[in-house]
């Protein structure tokens, strides 16, 4: 099955960007199918019958058709164990791995949207993070202690971590800790990063060219 083709159904700068770079850094193949969210295509019907809730990341290869950031980390680091980037089965350290990988869905992002919205978390019964307070420290703590998320082993989670503090705290979502200064400066330094970087912008000034190209046709037409 590892002998198909990748495709991977992409915005840019978005969360789908993480995904690209961990393709990048796996080093393989793949197709890239753009999505210009600019002009509204993730709503249209070809994207949603490959993610009904118009979103990216989605990748497809062979029959199967993967959505979700961290389904599609787990996916990829684990189909092509040679790149290193996902502990086997039978490690110990697979455990953590998959803590930090879902503590990013599960928790942090939960967390992130609702101080972004300026809203109160759930009640503590049932909210999925608890407060955002310990759920922050928690992963300061772990970092403070670690050069990466397993330690001294960079992995698939430091691209989704890497990717995701760095959209964070660029928007000031977070409070500032030099510990994650260091961790994002360390993790976005890779080469694989700094390429898609460039790559994304690339892309996403097509796409805005595109946007306003049409918006001059219709103009013109209108006119």
């Amino acid at each position: 099955m590892t002998q198909d083709l990748i495709t991977l159904f992409h915005s840019p700068q978005t969360r789908s960007t993480g995904t690209r770079i961990l393709l990048e850094e796996l080093g393989v193949p793949y197709k890239l199918h753009a999505i210009n969210m600019k002009a509204g295509e993730q709503r249209g019907s070809e994207h949603l019958a490959v993610n009904p809730l118009g979103k990216v990341p989605a990748i497809r290869h062979g029959e199967a058709l993967v959505t979700e950031q961290v389904a599609i980390y787990l996916y990829l680091a684990d189909l092509f164990p040679e790149a290193g980037l996902a502990p086997a089965l039978t490690d110990a350290r697979r455990g953590p791995y998959l803590r930090w990988l879902v503590y990013y869905g599960s928790c942090y992002e939960p967390a992130i949207v609702d101080r972004a919205m300026k809203r109160d978390p759930a009640p503590p019964a049932i909210s999925p993070y608890g407060d955002f307070d310990t759920m922050f420290e928690t992963l300061v703590e772990h970092l403070s202690r670690n050069a990466y998320m397993l330690g001294p082993d960079f992995s698939a989670a430091d691209i989704l971590w890497g990717t995701a503090l760095k959209w964070t705290s660029g928007f000031k979502l977070i409070p500032e800790r030099p510990v994650l200064v260091d961790y994002v400066n360390r993790i976005n330094a890779r080469p694989a990063f700094e390429k898609v970087d460039r790559l994304d912008a690339e892309l996403a000034a097509e796409h805005q060219a595109a946007v306003e190209a049409a918006k001059s046709a219709d103009n013109t037409a209108a006119g």
